[in-house]
């Protein structure tokens, strides 16, 4: 005797409506809990805006010079001390702008002598005024290295970059402007009597960061006598500018890091065009994408490329006024008194590590004090956090004068990038105007900048 099929037709059925059912309750919550966070995000952004809002002008005073300052609503590591400062900072041409950021320090009395200041320069967030550090919900989520550094008695100036939470563009990787912010950070930290910040200083800093530490090395000596660079660590320094776009314009990081250089560059380099490199749908989109926060650009990014959309349609070094910017800023190699730590995933897929042992190479063949911490199976991501103790015990040493263990001579992991060599034919690259999202920021470049 045959079984009747309907029983378990019916469970079938009843059983993929209630998955079915249990489905649509979790995407209905996951669509109430991101709403909830837009407008709890948004709330917060609001009521942020006053603090971060300059008066108009700017009040007169040197760089470094408070504005404003309130503490930060976070738990500090060790019962240690959080401040949100407003500081006046400046751009390499003279011009003064209003810079956010944050400083912490160690909880009890100051030490009789001033305390030791880290500078951290944080990597690449997104140019919304919501990314900037200082104004998230978790300020010091990637600063997993903190607690090791504010046990030391230190204390850490952390800027967000002058036009990133605040009014105007953000000078995205244009390293003598951000290495100014990072510098009148440390003034800034100065002027917080209960930190009791001294002269005495390093910079740290990743990706973007990275990048603004080393043209901080290059500028801090000429720009702030008054302060003593004791050292510099850099974790996946955008270092050598020309031959990492060369090696990432076609990938998915071109959709997350081009916005924002289109968005930067044409406010300081008036003679690139952008309409020279850039498909039509990412002129469609780099403002927007730009200003988004990084986790959001870099999803469009993959998203784009696995529908075979690309950002760049030719590779922008090949453009004389392009190779002039990226050449200009690709940081010099430091002087062997000035000690150098590189902190490197060979994982990376954002700053690519060849083009970081090309920087490498290019140091120690100058004769440069350079250290390096070279992590296996690391992404871009990851690495200061990974890094970030080893690199602290190598910036204490520092401080203490301790000798250095250099590792020029020593075998690199992965074999340098080769430079990219000067265009050798002169291609169309008629200047346009900035965008509007730039034009605040147009500049003519100062000379030997």
């Amino acid at each position: 005797m045959t079984a009747d099929p309907k029983p378990h037709f019916f469970a079938r059925h009843r059983f993929l409506s209630v998955v079915g059912a249990l489905l649509l309750i979790a995407v209905f919550a996951l669509v109430i809990k991101i709403t909830h966070d837009d407008i709890e995000s948004n709330q917060r952004q609001k009521a942020l805006e006053p603090f971060y809002t300059p008066p108009s002008p700017l009040p007169a005073g040197s760089p470094g010079e408070i504005i404003s300052q309130e503490p930060l609503d976070v738990t500090i590591p060790g019962g240690g001390q959080g401040v949100r400062i407003l500081y006046l900072s400046e751009q390499s041409d003279g011009t003064m702008v209003a810079s956010s950021g944050m400083v912490f320090y160690p909880a009890g009395p100051a030490p009789s002598a001033k305390r030791k200041v880290v500078a951290w320069a944080h990597g690449t967030v997104g140019m919304a005024d919501e990314c900037a550090p200082s104004r998230t919900d978790d300020p010091i989520g990637d600063m997993t290295w903190l607690s090791g550094m504010l046990s030391r008695g230190w204390v850490v100036a952390a800027t967000d970059y002058a036009g990133l939470g605040t009014p105007g563009t953000g000078h995205y990787l244009v390293g003598r402007d951000e290495a100014r912010d990072v510098i009148n950070s440390v003034r800034a930290a100065q002027k917080i009597e209960a930190a009791q910040a001294g002269s005495d200083y390093v910079v740290w800093g990743h990706s973007q960061g990275g990048h603004a530490a080393l043209f901080t090395a290059m500028e801090s000596p000429s720009y702030a006598p008054e302060l003593n660079l004791v050292a510099t660590a850099a974790a996946a320094p955008a270092a050598e500018m020309a031959t990492l776009i060369s090696g990432q314009y076609q990938s998915a990081a071109g959709w997350v890091i081009g916005p924002e250089v289109l968005v930067a560059w044409p406010g300081v380099y008036p003679d690139i065009s952008i309409d020279d490199v850039t498909t039509s749908s990412g002129l469609k989109r780099y403002e927007a994408v730009a200003n988004d926060c990084i986790e959001k650009a870099g999803e469009e990014g993959l998203i784009r490329k696995q529908l075979g959309q690309d950002f760049f349609k030719a590779n922008p070094v090949e453009f004389p006024a392009w190779y002039d910017a990226a050449t200009m800023e690709t940081p010099s190699v430091l002087p062997p008194s000035q000690p150098l730590l590189i902190a490197q995933g060979l994982s990376d897929r954002v700053v690519l590590p060849d083009t970081t042992m090309l920087y490498v190479q290019r140091s120690c063949d100058a004769g440069a004090n350079l250290s390096a911490i070279w992590l296996g199976a690391t992404g871009h991501q990851v690495t200061a956090k990974v890094a970030g103790p080893t690199v602290t015990i190598w910036l204490d040493d520092r401080f203490q004068g301790k000798p250095t263990s250099p590792v020029c001579g020593q075998i690199l992991p992965v074999q340098p990038a080769k430079p990219v060599a000067p265009p050798t034919t002169v291609q169309a690259a008629t200047p346009v105007p900035p965008p509007k999202s730039a034009q605040a920021a147009t500049r003519t470049p100062a000379p030997g900048s």
